[in-house]
């Protein structure tokens, strides 16, 4: 693996997620990790989230009291959750003897722009960060938070953790940037739905985004994307034993890619909802005044289908996230009288299942298998999106097992066809 790392600063930087600190035993154990790393002779920042949990029990609590509180005090409030665990992290690597010194994203010098609950990395003035290091100390450093030039506190939105370490990695100019989770890696698909997935060894930036995009937990999109903008080398492993996982880089050595297969993955979304807008005249400017008035809403939609009828009357369907549906609903309710929507149908049964893999670039055949693959277990698809290396599906959500394990066997992924 290390010849394959460019030669870059002697720094490691390490980020803990909130089930690695969610306890007291964990959090030591971490503890050790980041001491045998640092005496391996290297400089160590670490980032750290919430301990487990966390999170969620302070946006209870605020919504206790008012149930939509300001943007604003919801950052203040959840900036707390990091604070704890960089200061019991700190705590306990200095218990173990050696120096330590905890910081939050402000201290940090993590300058982002004003969106609370969803900020932006802007700059990383790092002239602290680098004093620590040189008085021999571990930096640790909260996720998920930054500070604005006016001194407003502010969270970069879920899984922000991942992308303060990735932006530390970055502007330190780290070797590498080690995510540890409670997976031993990226595996070719949830081992939960089946035992017989296989870790991946080595990943291309375009296929973890891919991955991320697509519904796959162990990594969050935007870290990914700054990973792949700066060149970033990540290294996804578990907390609870040293097995090597996942790294994510470029991979420019054709070589490598030899005995790869041709699809590296199989990922699932349930958390889909499917919705459709019937009797639509099919004319230039409806769609684009549709997904416009989406967009300044803020709603993110994955897939999208149209179809046409007769009378030039056509139906428009769409998946996001639950999070958006209530505010996709509320913009299409506006529409209906500009456009003419005669039907809006929500359609919360569906999922969406992904095969992905840069082997299929230069593969013909693939969406044809992938299909009969679905077929021939009697999943009907609903909807399809495809990208260079990337085909999805929508599905009916109580067939999605079903479908994964379908795949999984039938591009070679699983260990009962090996």
């Amino acid at each position: 693996m290390s010849k394959l790392v460019k030669e870059k600063k002697n720094i490691i930087v390490m980020k803990f997620g909130g089930t690695s600190v969610s306890n007291t035993d964990k959090i030591k154990k971490a503890a050790d990790r980041v001491i045998k790393t640092k005496l391996s002779g290297c400089n160590v920042v670490v980032a750290v989230s919430a301990m487990g949990g966390s999170t969620d029990d302070l946006i209870n609590i605020a919504k206790k009291i008012d149930k939509n509180p300001s943007c604003r005090e919801m950052d203040m409030i959840m900036s707390t959750g990091e604070q704890v665990s960089i200061a019991l992290l700190s705590i306990a690597i200095k218990m173990k003897g050696h120096d330590c010194m905890s910081l939050t994203g402000s201290q940090a010098g993590i300058l982002t722009d004003g969106t609370h609950s969803n900020a932006k990395i802007l700059n990383i003035n790092k002239e602290r960060i680098l004093r620590e290091l040189a008085n021999n100390k571990i930096v640790v450093v909260a996720g998920f938070q930054g500070v604005t030039s006016k001194g407003e506190i502010t969270t970069l939105g879920r899984g922000g953790s991942d992308t303060t370490a990735v932006a530390l990695a970055s502007v330190l100019d780290a070797k590498y940037c080690e995510i540890y989770t409670d997976v031993d890696g990226v595996y070719t698909t949830d081992p939960n739905i089946d035992s017989n997935s296989n870790k991946i060894e080595m990943m291309s930036y375009d296929e973890m985004l891919e991955f991320a995009a697509s519904g796959a937990k162990v990594l969050h999109l935007r870290a990914v994307e700054f990973a792949k903008k700066h060149s970033i080398v990540l290294h996804i492993r578990s907390s609870f034993n040293d097995i090597e996982g996942t790294w994510v880089m470029n991979i420019e050595n054709k070589d490598e890619r030899m005995e790869k297969p041709i699809i590296s993955g199989v990922i699932y979304d349930k958390d889909q909802i499917k919705i459709s807008v019937f009797d639509l005249p099919d004319k230039p400017g409806v769609a684009a005044k549709l997904f416009r008035e989406l967009a300044a809403a803020d709603v993110n939609v994955d897939l999208i289908v149209q179809s046409v009828g007769a009378g030039n009357i056509s139906t428009i369907s769409l998946t996001v996230k639950s999070e958006y549906v209530s505010s996709a609903k509320k913009v299409l309710e506006n529409l209906r009288e500009k456009l003419g929507i005669k039907k809006i149908e929500i359609d919360p049964g569906v999922a969406k299942v992904s095969i992905i893999g840069a082997g299929m670039q230069t593969h013909s055949g693939v969406a044809a298998k992938m299909f009969k693959c679905l077929g021939d277990k009697d999943i009907n698809i609903e909807m399809i999106s495809t990208s260079p290396i990337r085909i999805s599906c929508v599905v009916r959500k109580n067939t999605i097992k079903k479908a994964v394990k379908a795949l999984h066997i039938g591009f070679g992924l699983d260990k009962s066809v090996k």
